[in-house]
């Protein structure tokens, strides 16, 4: 990290800063009083890409509220290789609770608190699910829009497919049927390969009938060996910050973006028989001056899995019962409210011994590469490739669980390989779990953390599918390609270690992979389950719409950023028409 306090200071990112009516304290919105169609509350992928969407309307005045700070001259967020450097100040620092399946372990979760929201924080990896994923949307909401044939072209709408940084032909690494090339966000394959290691991949899904080689994990088949694309452009990460929210976005006099501001209730705009929130209460994180501020048209939440329905239950809309015994007074009994939680699991590290060396990186040349033109090693951030795979339906699992892929097209089973020199390792994650968690109140004060459990390995089938992820990757490295490369596999081995031992290694190496969803699920118009209705509305609620993670469902067999800019992009749309 010395090189960030050295050089941050004078170093010129790509983006230049906007001069536009952005925010930096609650104080400066003061003096600047305005009547507001639309509030969105959070700056992430939903709030970024819906208060981009809306203002592109002159007509509509749009205020967009982040918790967190500006994105621009952050160099450890800009440079991609630099995403697990992150320094905590833009992270809300979540702990969960002691996870029962986890031997009563707590996880830290780094939930993003800066404009951009966790797509400034995350891997970038840009992967949209299966078509089986989105059809699923509209069979749990009651809304067949809600599939993949409607959402797929606001995916291209999205996106902007450019080259490699540096520039590099990718042919044959992914398939331009599947990509948009003029939308907001930058979506590039990576700076450097094919090296050996990926031939050899490639190789070995010549030979493999479990796991072949797949032209482009977008297509809505993303199961195989694929190579990875990610949300970077200009070897510069490219989050919402940066892509719906330009400069000249930022500009625009019709929106307005405050930052360092907290949202900690929505509240009843008027007295009418229906219930009406339109109105939002907001602090200043540096003063704790208060003050509420309220939309003429709709308040659009997009606080994400946790802070949505964080601030829902503060506000008093939630489990009657639950909130009461946290003395909060119900406004709205809507039992769903933080609850069905799904999150991706997973195991690391796998080991194996390879015939390798290492091959080192210097990293204060790399730095002076990417600060010179945008390209190296610093470039790339989870690697090259992966696999996304489906267990065999013979596996012994299915013997007496369901299985809980939303059809075919969805693989259960994720996993990523790297090679270090004298040792390979290797991820496995579950994609399709059935163990849910909950977001709930840890006291009547806004501003204390929620409690966050994930619900990790609560379900049967989980620690099951996870062995068959293992046994997978296992497979992979006995294939002829590897041969003479891999020379042997040092564990964990789910079959060698007795039961207990191995379940107790895989819970004490558990981790997150940061997908959360389903916390202020969609379902059918006037079902007494869920939150939403299929447009994004809060049930029994006037003026009130959430866009953002929390509205999935079922967690995508992908990385989840892809997943809410589609919903995003639909959910503008559907506000747009309204009005």
């Amino acid at each position: 990290m010395e090189i960030f306090t050295t050089l941050v200071g004078f170093i010129a990112l790509g983006a230049s800063l906007a001069h536009g009516k952005v925010y930096s304290d609650l104080e400066q919105l003061g003096s600047a009083k305005e009547t507001y169609d639309f509030v969105v509350v959070g700056g992430g992928i939903g709030g970024s890409t819906v208060a981009s969407r809306l203002s592109e309307n002159p007509r509509f005045n749009v205020l967009l509220i982040e918790a967190g700070p500006n994105n621009e001259g952050i160099i450890e967020i800009a440079v991609p290789a630099y995403y697990q450097n992150i320094s905590s100040t833009y992270s809300w620092g979540h702990v969960t609770t002691p996870q029962i399946g986890l031997n009563n372990r707590s996880l830290p979760y780094d939930q993003a608190r800066v404009l951009g929201g966790s797509s400034s924080h995350n891997g970038m990896v840009y992967t949209r699910g299966s078509t089986d994923d989105f059809d699923r949307w509209g069979r749990v909401s009651g809304d067949s829009s809600w599939s993949w044939k409607t959402l797929f072209p606001y995916f291209l709408r999205n996106e902007k497919l450019v080259p490699p940084p540096g520039g590099r032909n990718a042919s044959g690494q992914y398939d331009p049927r599947f990509h948009g090339y003029s939308g907001p966000t930058s979506v590039s394959l990576p700076w450097g390969g094919p090296t050996d290691f990926d031939l050899l991949a490639i190789e070995n899904a010549k030979h493999s009938n479990e796991i072949r080689f797949n032209l482009d994990v977008n297509s809505g088949k993303p199961s195989g060996l694929i190579w990875i694309q990610s949300t970077i452009g200009n070897g510069e990460r490219c989050s919402a910050a940066v892509g719906m929210l330009t400069g000249k976005v930022r500009e625009r006099p019709n929106l307005t973006i405050l930052l360092n501001t907290q949202a900690t209730r929505v509240l009843p705009s008027n007295e009418s028989r229906q219930l009406d929130i339109r109105t939002v209460e907001i602090v200043s994180v540096s003063s704790g001056k208060q003050t509420t501020v309220t939309a003429k048209k709709e308040l659009i939440v997009s606080g994400g899995a946790f802070e949505t329905p964080h601030l829902l239950l503060n506000s008093g809309i939630g489990d009657k019962n639950e909130l009461e015994a946290v003395q909060v007074k119900s406004i709205h009994h809507l039992p769903d409210v933080g609850r069905g939680l799904s999150d991706h699991l997973g195991f690391l590290p796998l080991r194996w011994t390879a015939n390798d060396v290492v091959r080192p990186v210097d990293n204060a040349i790399a730095f002076e590469e990417w600060q010179t033109n945008r390209t190296g090693p610093l470039t790339e951030a989870v690697g090259h490739q992966l696999v996304f795979a489906r267990i065999s339906p013979d596996a012994p699992l299915f013997n007496n669980q369901s299985d809980p892929a939303a059809g075919p097209n969805s693989p259960h089973i994720e996993f990523t390989f790297r090679s270090q020199g004298p040792e390979t390792t290797g991820f496995v994650v579950l994609l399709t779990p059935k163990s849910r968690g909950t977001v709930k109140l840890a006291s009547n004060n806004p501003l204390d953390r929620p409690l966050v459990d994930l619900g990790f390995l609560t379900h049967p089938f989980d620690l099951l599918a996870i062995k068959e992820g293992i046994r997978m990757i296992k497979r992979w490295f006995e294939g002829p390609a590897y041969e003479g490369y891999i020379t042997g596999f040092l564990g964990p081995d789910p079959d060698v270690l007795p039961e207990q031992e191995f379940d107790d290694a895989l819970k004490a190496r558990a981790v997150t992979l940061w997908h959360p969803v389903g916390t202020a699920s969609i379902s059918p118009r006037g079902a007494k389950h869920g939150v939403l209705d299929p447009d994004l509305k809060v049930k029994g609620v006037q003026g009130l719409r959430v866009v953002d993670g929390s509205a999935i469902p079922y967690v995508p067999t992908a990385h989840t950023q892809a997943a809410v800019y589609v919903l995003a992009e639909r959910a503008a749309d559907l506000i747009k028409d309204s009005w």
